[in-house]
């Protein structure tokens, strides 16, 4: 597991699997770079890069917002010499690959926004983020995950793949409760990304698991309608975490993004 301290003095971790064209990818709250494992076997075809954001995994704590961490995934892109790179996001990792590629376009060569949304929080969204904030803090991320899960995945995804759920319920626990309140807050108060999705000029994959309760098909459709050069594509059974729900699909839909971009 390479270990990187940034000019700034935030430290990220990350896996670094395979060769050719740079693939970054970028995790959901509350989990962290291990929930892209279904996803190593594209390394027989580029260089996959999984981070883990500030304060989740083996990323120490750092000052936290959606802006800021796009910049010290920026810097850390550059100190890697892997620019320009496809970078995908699923969820939080969503928002910071849209405010990468309003903040750093030319760190780009691709985008992939699985499963998140281009609007900021609503006032009842950001009422819900305050209870969860008091709920990590007093109860810890375990508890806070919980509450989650039926959101998150798919009827059938819990129903059919127990070992998958309780996989991600221990990747959620082994999160810092600071680190996930800080995160909560960030996602609270990031900006709205709607405006900037008109100038995305990389070729985009948006993703969205078929059953996503969380961020709906139909979001993806908006937010895909608003990017000129994406195309959408529904991830079959999946809800909300849909690389791991059904990383068959999943990965197919990467592989040929990956070829229409490579060749």
């Amino acid at each position: 597991m390479p270990v990187m301290t940034l000019p700034t003095g935030c430290t990220l971790a990350y896996d670094d699997l395979g060769t050719g064209c740079p693939l970054v990818l970028l995790h959901a709250f509350p989990l962290d770079r291990t929930m892209w494992q279904p996803q190593h076997p594209l390394s027989d075809r580029c260089r996959l890069l999984a981070v883990d954001l500030p304060g989740f995994g083996d990323s120490p704590t750092a000052p936290f917002t959606i802006d800021g961490v796009a910049d010290a995934i920026a810097t850390w892109m550059a100190e890697l010499r892997i620019t320009p790179a496809v970078v995908g996001g699923l969820s939080m990792g969503g928002y910071v690959a849209l405010a990468l590629a309003r903040r750093h376009p030319d760190k780009l060569r691709g985008l992939i926004l699985a499963d998140t949304r281009a609007g900021a929080d609503d006032p009842a969204t950001q009422n819900q983020r305050n209870q969860s904030i008091a709920l990590v803090t007093q109860k810890g991320t375990a508890a806070l995950f919980a509450g989650l899960l039926p959101k998150i995945l798919s009827d059938r995804t819990c129903a059919e793949k127990p070992q998958l759920v309780e996989h991600l319920k221990a990747m959620a626990a082994r999160q810092p409760a600071a680190a996930v309140a800080a995160a909560l807050a960030a996602l609270r108060d990031r900006p709205d990304a709607t405006p900037g999705l008109a100038a995305i000029a990389v070729p985009t994959l948006v993703l969205v698991g078929e059953h996503d309760a969380i961020t709906p098909p139909l979001i993806a459709a908006n937010l895909a309608a608003q990017i000129r050069t994406s195309r959408l594509v529904h991830i079959p059974g999946a809800g909300h975490l849909a690389n791991v729900e059904n990383p068959d699909a999943f990965n197919a839909a990467l592989r040929s993004f990956l070829g229409e971009l490579t060749g």
